[in-house]
């Protein structure tokens, strides 16, 4: 036990050296920027003046948001989604899968849940004992299941889910600000301090050129590693504009989610501008800050899969008296604003599925006594 305990703390611990890497880059630029760019190099008062007020404004809003993405915890499944003690007790107990199924869909009968796994099951955590929530998933570095599960990002130590993916993005869209603003500002003096490097080895170096000092180490560096960032960075921002756009994660980007008609990629795209408000909220005056405006509450999600199954419309069914989802309470909905589906329309899917099962045993119940009577 005192080995794994070690293991983690040691795991924990090197999991924040990516941070700590971005974070002595960071604290180097503003040095070389400020300092050694700003203070020791360029002559104008009014040039300067301009370029620390742009700096710090950008810096400002650049680490903002980088702490409320490292340091806002992921939102989990409520207790609601937890398996009660009695029903938790029969599931342990159970060994055949079936029947640990039939366990789940009678849990499930008051909860708000529309997607599958591929095979039509109810998707359960075995590790974190709790129903996954529509776009819930485990991450395996947290060891949590995290409401809305984007990606696990190792450059800020935390998941992206729902409770800090506007938070992300922002971090992306300040970050890439500011290395567009330090590459195009430190662009003239590196020009500069390159072509001196140049005629000083050549030895035919003016007198009235910027000065020989070690500030053109730094400026020259600066826009370099500005330059690279800057050229990762759009990359991936510019993927997850696609992604809001669409309202998909990264996770139901590589694998589509599944409803109970299949399976669709676009299953939760509401348009554009919705799919925009989804993340953002709708104030727009919020949008650049990172303070949280996400719509609803991460476990529920509105869909555009409203159509009714048609085998819901032609076929009646007569379900068990203790499998019936009409005799189990349904819990109100969490409070999410922009819900499409009711939870008539879910307890009508549990309940086909638990009535098709009674069915069945009861079709298996009645050959068995016609066979004994013909014998």
């Amino acid at each position: 036990m005192a080995p794994t305990h070690v293991l983690r703390c040691c795991q924990r611990g090197l999991a924040w050296i990516p941070v700590i890497f971005i974070a002595l880059v960071v604290c180097w630029s503003y040095y070389a920027y400020v300092v050694e760019l700003c203070i020791f190099t360029i002559p104008s008062i009014g040039e300067k003046i301009v370029y620390l007020i742009f700096f710090h404004l950008s810096f400002i809003m650049f680490v903002w948001s980088y702490w409320k993405t490292i340091f806002t915890k992921p939102a989990n499944p409520s207790k609601e989604f937890c398996l009660p003690k009695a029903e938790k007790e029969r599931y342990e107990k159970e060994e055949r899968p079936e029947s640990q199924q039939e366990i789940l869909w009678r849990v499930a009968t008051s909860l708000p849940l529309y997607t599958r796994t591929g095979a039509g099951a109810i998707r359960y955590c075995d590790r974190c004992q709790v129903i996954k929530p529509d776009r819930c998933h485990h991450c395996s570095a947290c060891d949590m299941c995290v409401l809305k599960m984007d990606h696990h990002c190792p450059w800020v130590n935390n998941c992206v889910g729902f409770s800090n993916y506007k938070f992300f993005i922002l971090f992306l869209a300040y970050s890439l600000v500011y290395c567009l603003f330090i590459a195009a500002t430190v662009l003239q003096y590196f020009i500069k301090f390159w072509t001196l490097c140049r005629r000083k080895s050549a030895e035919n170096c003016p007198k009235n050129e910027l000065p020989d000092t070690h500030a053109k180490f730094h400026v020259l560096f600066l826009f370099f590693v500005a330059a690279m960032f800057c050229i990762s960075i759009l990359s991936l921002f510019s993927y997850h504009l696609w992604l809001v756009g669409k309202n998909r994660s990264t996770i139901e980007a590589f694998r589509a989610p599944v409803f109970r008609m299949g399976s669709d990629k676009n299953g939760f795209s509401l348009g554009f501008r919705k799919n925009i408000a989804q993340v953002f909220g709708d104030q727009k005056k919020y949008w650049l800050l990172p303070v949280f405006t996400s719509q609803g509450d991460g476990l529920t999600f509105p869909t555009r899969l409203v159509n009714a199954d048609v085998e819901q419309a032609t076929v009646t069914l007569h379900p068990e008296p203790d499998k019936s989802a009409a005799d189990v309470p349904a819990s109100p909905l969490s409070d999410s604003q922009n819900r499409l589906l009711s939870n008539e329309q879910h307890a009508n899917n549990v309940g086909d599925h638990l009535a098709d099962n009674a069915l069945k045993s009861a079709d298996s119940e009645t050959i068995t006594i016609s066979m004994e009577s013909e014998s």
